[in-house]
């Protein structure tokens, strides 16, 4: 759910930065001891260690003022968050779309309630492509920067608009993390573990792909990075892993790590081999397919290390529990998406391969723009403040949820320890939208929510109205693993039956199971009726309905080794999805999946 936009608000920093410039420059000599100082044994010009220090230090400072003034806002949240209201509506009020629900007369959030509907994507589909085929000041006063696809888990991948004003806020939070992991506060170089997307253009020249970025796209922030700007063209399986692995002292953190498999190796027991060889010889693998222009770049930033090669090889043949560690001894920290649908890939990281280092979820964040953050970094739950100036929010009350017209509630209205779909109003064109998530509210900073991501609400396993959410499905299913010996969950889907068609058999509606586990190669019947068990007793309505009969037992698959690997790739050559945003679906829709999935099982 989190991306970077680093280059929307880059020259604000550097402007800010101008008067600090003059200032060092006077101190040139002590600056350079002071850098190196901070960076344990790098080898890096005075210009590379400069550019990173103006970086932190301007990021560091526009933070922290963003903090205080995130600080002051939960002080008064009705009032924050009604200025945000009428500040989009007076600035898109001569709007097609401001005109039709009169924005200019609005005064207030009750008024805007009771004149404007609340939303779902097919309410702009129309609106939207008129935007993509040029047609201008018809949601926004604005052009858009671009049309940001959405991640399609919980449907089709919907086209939203992005604009400047949404990006910027989450470039002045960048830096919030500090505060908690201060050992990040160096010059020790991060690794971001990204690539550039694919962009497509509109009818009107508008890009359309995920609202996302990459560092590249800011020549002053490629001194943060081991990662040069060649790397970034291309996807992360295996080239940026080589200038990764170079480097003995990759420092503070992967910045904006996405725990999702495509931005892991895909086989790294398998392929240290291969990376290790590169690095000894300074080419990139053969069998690697990349375009001759892009592997001349890369090569050409490589050079032979055989003592780096022979270090890396030594520590891949003690094993790979807790190697990051081994292999970077001044990693402090991975900021990555570790919660929702990435929850399994967050643990499989923490208990093997980055053991002893510490994890942290920045935002929560989607398409539609930045919600909260994340003040609370070494707690294991991942919590979220509102932010009352990004979004307004209404709440759905999760009883409510199929009601035709359901009574929102306001941020000063929600009850610690309820459930609530989020509704927002946010800068880029969206009134009243149902974004789809279901939050429960744990808290409260100040008179701020805070919050903890649910499920999604179209990931609900619900053959007889039973309603099970993504987040009680898997922690019955790791009850169920943790009582198979020796396995270890990979990745999982569900089905419904009723998409299943004649492919099972049967009658009886129930859930369809894919898991892909490791460590073990066959279930028994009783295994695999072991996590029908787990879920009965974490769901008394699931259980209610198996006593009865109107549900019938788990048909539990074992899949074989990369299949969910080969079930990505499927999915996004039938979407308009980008890798760099692609989430897993816990439940799948389309019979084609669970079908190509069905052919994978071995058990």
């Amino acid at each position: 759910m989190a991306f970077s936009s680093y280059h929307v608000a880059v020259p604000l920093c550097f402007a800010v930065l101008s008067v600090a410039v003059a200032a060092i420059g006077q101190k040139l000599g002590k600056l350079q001891k002071d850098l190196s100082s901070k960076v344990k044994g790098e080898n890096r010009t005075l210009s590379s260690l400069l550019g990173h220090y103006l970086a932190v230090k301007g990021v560091g400072w526009l933070g922290g003022r963003q903090r205080r003034k995130l600080e002051a806002d939960t002080l008064n949240v009705k009032q924050v968050q009604e200025e945000t209201l009428l500040k989009r509506l007076r600035k898109n009020a001569n709007t097609c779309y401001g005109t039709q629900y009169d924005f200019s007369s609005i005064t207030d959030s009750n008024v805007f309630r009771a004149r404007h509907p609340i939303t779902t994507y097919e309410h702009y589909r129309d609106l939207i492509s008129r935007i993509a085929v040029g047609e201008e000041n018809v949601i926004l006063a604005e052009k858009p920067l671009i049309l940001a696809m959405t991640s399609g888990t919980s449907g089709p991948s919907a086209m939203l608009l992005s604009t400047k004003d949404t990006n910027t806020e989450f470039f002045l939070q960048v830096k919030s993390h500090e505060r908690a992991f201060p050992a990040t506060d160096s010059l020790q170089r991060t690794t971001k573990l990204f690539y550039t997307p694919t962009f497509r253009q509109s009818e009107a020249g508008i890009p359309i792909g995920p609202n996302s970025s990459t560092p590249a796209s800011s020549r002053h922030m490629l001194n943060l990075y081991t990662t040069p700007a060649p790397a970034f063209e291309v996807p992360p399986d295996f080239v940026t892993y080589l200038f990764l692995l170079v480097e003995n002292n990759s420092g503070n953190s992967f910045d904006a790590l996405r725990i999702k498999k495509q931005h892991l190796p895909s086989n790294p027991q398998d392929r240290w081999q291969e990376l290790v060889d590169d690095i000894e010889h300074g080419k990139v693998s053969s069998a690697l397919a990349l375009e001759p222009k892009v592997r001349s770049r890369i090569e050409a930033l490589m050079k032979p290390d055989p003592e780096r090669a022979a270090e890396l090889r030594a520590h891949f043949q003690d094993g790979f529990l807790g190697i990051a560690k081994r292999l970077w001894p001044h990693l402090h920290l991975v900021l990555a998406v570790d919660s929702g649908s990435n929850q399994i890939y967050g643990d499989m990281l923490r208990e093997n391969y980055c053991q002893g280092v510490s994890f942290y979820s920045p935002f929560y964040a989607a398409t539609e723009g930045l919600i909260g953050v994340n003040l609370w970094p070494q707690e294991p739950n991942r919590r979220y403040l509102l932010c009352p100036r990004s979004m307004f929010c209404e709440f759905l009350p999760e009883s409510s949820l199929e009601e035709n017209t359901p009574p929102t509630l306001l941020m000063e209205e929600v009850k610690e320890g309820q459930n609530y779909e989020l509704v927002v109003t946010n800068a880029s064109g969206l009134f009243r939208y149902r974004v789809g998530d279901i939050l429960k509210v744990v808290g409260f900073h100040n008179q701020c929510p805070i919050v903890e991501f649910q499920y999604r609400r179209g990931q609900m396993l619900n053959v007889r109205g039973e309603k099970v959410s993504e987040a009680l499905f898997l922690d019955a299913l790791k009850t169920a693993v943790s009582q198979w010996p020796g396995a270890q969950l990979v990745d999982y889907c569900c089905a419904e039956s009723g998409i299943m068609g004649d492919s099972i058999g049967g009658t009886d509606p129930h859930y369809q199971v894919f898991v892909e586990l490791k460590g073990v190669r066959n279930l028994t019947e009783e295994q695999r009726y072991k996590l029908d068990v787990c879920l009965q007793q974490d769901s008394a309505v699931y259980k209610s309905f198996r006593i009865k009969g109107s549900i019938g037992p788990m048909r539990v698959q074992l899949v074989a080794d990369g299949a969910f690997k080969e079930l990505r790739k499927h999915m996004m050559a039938f979407s308009n999805t980008s890798p760099n945003t692609f989430k897993m679906h816990r439940v799948l829709r389309r019979k084609a999946y669970a079908d190509f999935l069905l052919g994978k099982t071995v058990s």
